[in-house]
């Protein structure tokens, strides 16, 4: 549960012999550390923080200040070791949980642990939990006293927004520190770094990568470390060396190792927004299956279901709104589904909802209303609230005739009364024009209505 000080020593080393490429090729020291310069960098926060702790234990000068960490970022992207780092850097014991696998039990078996250690030896313990959001209220509530008394030092990461997922008193006792997904130049260095290490990565199976095998790995790893050097691993043994000894993947290979055949898509650049741009427009054009194709492009690219689910909330509101109600809750319904089951079930959800939002009614009503409502702002600033509107409550408000003359709507038949609501200047100007699809019609008829009522 907990490793001391050689934990990157030569022993320990031998003791990997056997374990997956990520681990073996896991950064020994912050220096080796690549991508999350914003954190670790010369000069940066973070950096300063553990560098000062360091010194102020090799001078003892007093307590070496090491503050509570939420580490929060994509898979792959450094979290553990960036906290095995830190407790080294400082000289701190390690003690580490998984919050999929532990319990409360776990939990205070190590924080009992590190209290020895810290009355005993003297040696604080930095206490890294994994995947902390899945900790309950009452587990994370535990962790207070002892991070507030110093027992341990905590680092939790987690890939979901801390701010939803962390409870608040527990997030006010910490620092959030952002990890990014890693550049393709730093999976680039990882590559070469594992492709010539002898020791620890593959040196001895002399590997050669050509440019299109090495840019569609580190494509289909997209920023994410872990995963990167996985794969390579698998394709390396998965390649015959020739005569002269050396292995060189070709793109069938690296397809094997993945399972999969490796798809072109660039999250950042026009592969990423031409897919969205098409799965957008073949949902608008009521086209289901062009839009399933489009949606399934994207997911088995390995793009963030979330980023998918993004533009079919966007979309209903903008092309279904009113149109057909249930759209709305049913996208933020999914979007709770995906988050909650994760991928590759979540594909079923998602599906249903790309097959509704296709084949429901289409309307843009409220996008073009909210338009000229923004322009009528913009063409006459902050006109003034009619006084039967203001809020007559206080005594003041009264004086000045706030609310006098406001008819109560529910104080008439059917619920309701001609009376003006838009400032004098505006008065029958019609921003919304409601479309006849779908529910919409049923809306457009009841104001034309209610419209005729008032006029009579």
């Amino acid at each position: 549960m907990d490793l001391d000080l050689d934990l990157f020593s030569h022993r320990v080393q031998q003791q990997r012999v056997g374990q997956p490429l990520p681990e073996r090729m896991r950064p020994r020291s912050l220096d080796e550390v690549v991508g999350q310069q914003q954190l670790i960098g010369p000069g940066c926060l973070l950096r300063q923080v553990l560098d000062r702790a360091r010194e102020a234990r090799k001078e003892r000068s007093g307590d070496a200040f090491l503050p509570s960490l939420i580490l929060w970022g994509p898979p792959g992207t450094g979290k553990t070791t960036l906290g095995q780092l830190v407790a080294q850097h400082v000289g701190a014991r390690w003690a580490s949980l998984s919050a999929v696998h532990s319990g409360v039990k776990e939990l205070r078996q190590c924080i009992d642990e590190a209290r020895t250690a810290l009355a005993e030896r003297g040696q604080r313990t930095v206490l890294f939990i994994d995947e902390i959001h899945r900790y309950s209220k009452s587990q994370q509530d535990a962790l207070l006293p002892q991070v507030e008394a110093g027992t341990v030092t905590l680092i939790g990461a987690t890939t979901e927004n801390p701010s939803f997922e962390v409870t608040a008193a527990l997030l006010s006792r910490c620092r959030v520190l952002r990890l990014e997904s890693l550049r393709p130049q730093d999976l680039e260095v990882l590559i070469a770094r594992a492709v010539a290490d002898k020791e620890r990565g593959l040196g001895a199976l002399q590997l050669e990568l050509e440019p299109p095998v090495q840019a569609a790995l580190i494509a289909y790893a997209d920023g994410d470390a872990r995963r990167l050097l996985l794969t390579l691993e698998t394709t390396a043994y998965l390649t015959p060396p020739d005569a002269d000894g050396i292995r060189r993947p070709k793109q069938d290979t690296l397809e094997k190792a993945l399972s999969q055949r490796v798809l072109r898509y660039d999250k950042g650049g026009d592969q990423h927004y031409d897919l969205s741009s098409a799965l957008i427009k073949s949902m608008r054009g009521t086209d289901p299956d062009a839009a399933l194709y489009w949606m399934a492009r994207m997911l088995e690219s390995g793009e963030d279901p979330l980023f998918v689910l993004r533009r079919m909330v966007i979309f209903a509101g903008e092309d279904i709104g009113a149109a057909d109600p249930r759209a709305l809750p049913m996208a933020m319904a999914t979007v709770d589904a995906v988050r909650f089951i994760g991928m590759p079930e979540a594909v079923l959800p998602m599906s249903a909802l790309c097959v509704f939002l296709s084949t429901a009614p289409k309307s843009n009503s409220a996008l073009v209303a909210y338009g000229a409502a923004r322009d009528a702002v913009a063409a006459r600033g902050g006109l003034p609230v009619p006084l039967h509107l203001r809020d007559g409550h206080s005594a003041a408000g009264k004086a000045l005739g706030h609310g006098t003359g406001y008819k109560y709507p529910h104080d008439f038949p059917g619920h309701y009364v001609a009376q003006h609501y838009l400032p004098d200047e505006l008065a029958g100007t019609r921003f919304y024009e409601p479309s006849q699809s779908g529910h919409e019609k049923l809306i457009a008829d009841r104001l034309v209505q209610l419209r005729k009522a008032g006029e009579s």
